[in-house]
């Protein structure tokens, strides 16, 4: 699968695809031409690292998911504790963010008292 087509099945640029395949979350095989050829299986990947990216996952991040994934590297428990890091971060961010909520309500119903 050449890199338009596999851009257009993600919804993915053809430039994050580069990126994703200098940094060696993704593969190809350079055809004699020169383009870039990938397994249609990376369009599943693909979609794994862009989910990852939207989960509050850095690139390096799923690296090791990736890794994992393939088997190379990163053990079980290593990506346990990968998930477990960002289940700790996600839990900070819901703590701060209703904090942030009840501060915005108090600060409403101060300017607004007949606002209920």
């Amino acid at each position: 699968m050449k890199i338009g087509d596999l851009a257009e099945r993600t919804g993915v640029s053809r430039d994050t695809l580069r990126l994703y395949e200098k940094r060696g979350l993704i593969q190809s095989v350079r055809r004699s031409n020169g383009y870039r050829d990938f397994d249609p299986a990376m369009a599943r990947l693909v979609g794994l690292i862009r989910q990852g990216q939207q989960l509050g996952f850095s690139l390096a991040e799923m690296q090791g998911v990736v890794e994992a994934l393939s088997g190379r590297d990163l053990s079980a428990e290593d990506t346990a504790a990968l998930f477990q890091q960002k289940i700790d971060e996600v839990d900070v961010k819901i703590t701060q963010m209703t904090s942030l909520r009840g501060m915005l309500a108090e600060m409403m119903q101060q300017a607004c008292p007949l606002r209920q």
